[in-house]
């Protein structure tokens, strides 16, 4: 296994209509990153749900784990098609996986993460690791999603309709 911080997910889809090229089309589930950071921005503060893994776990495993633990509910039953790896600009390697499926975003019950805040304060607070989830169409995820996994929507959707090269391309 390569050296690294590593992650994995699993991105969510449903094949929406024919858009005015005559082509299948999708949306995707992304979730708002939780905590003071991210909190009132929008633009490349959405993720895959996805986290990190050591070298005692394989990617696969991670990508379920981290979505039962980021969503709080069971992965839906389907096909799992992967979409490669991306390495990130701080320098992680991302697996990620998608799942043709349906999930309610009102079902969803975030995991939580404890960290200082207000830094130096003394204080430990709780914050939703993603605070909420949308389904949203590949232009919405690309203004959306931290630059980095943006490539993901980009291969499922040429995997949806019938273009994709490799996974790792």
């Amino acid at each position: 296994m390569p050296t690294g911080r590593r992650s994995a997910g699993l991105l969510l889809f449903r094949v929406m209509g024919t858009g005015s090229g005559g082509e299948r089309d999708v949306e995707v589930l992304i979730g708002h990153m939780g905590g003071p950071f991210w909190a009132g921005r929008e633009a490349a503060a959405w993720s895959v749900p996805k986290g990190e893994y050591g070298p005692e776990e394989d990617a696969e495993a991670a990508a379920r784990r981290e979505f039962v633990e980021e969503l709080g509910v069971p992965i839906p039953p389907g096909d799992w098609i992967a979409l490669g790896e991306a390495r990130q600009r701080s320098g992680k390697t991302v697996t990620v996986w998608a799942v043709e499926a349906e999930l309610d975003v009102a079902s969803v019950v975030p995991g939580t993460f404890t960290m200082e805040w207000p830094r130096g304060s003394g204080v430990q607070r709780e914050f939703p690791e993603m605070d909420r989830f949308a389904w949203c169409t590949p232009e919405v995820a690309a203004e959306r999603l931290v630059a980095g996994q943006r490539v993901f929507v980009d291969r499922l959707r040429a995997q949806v309709r019938g273009t994709a090269a490799s996974p790792e391309a």
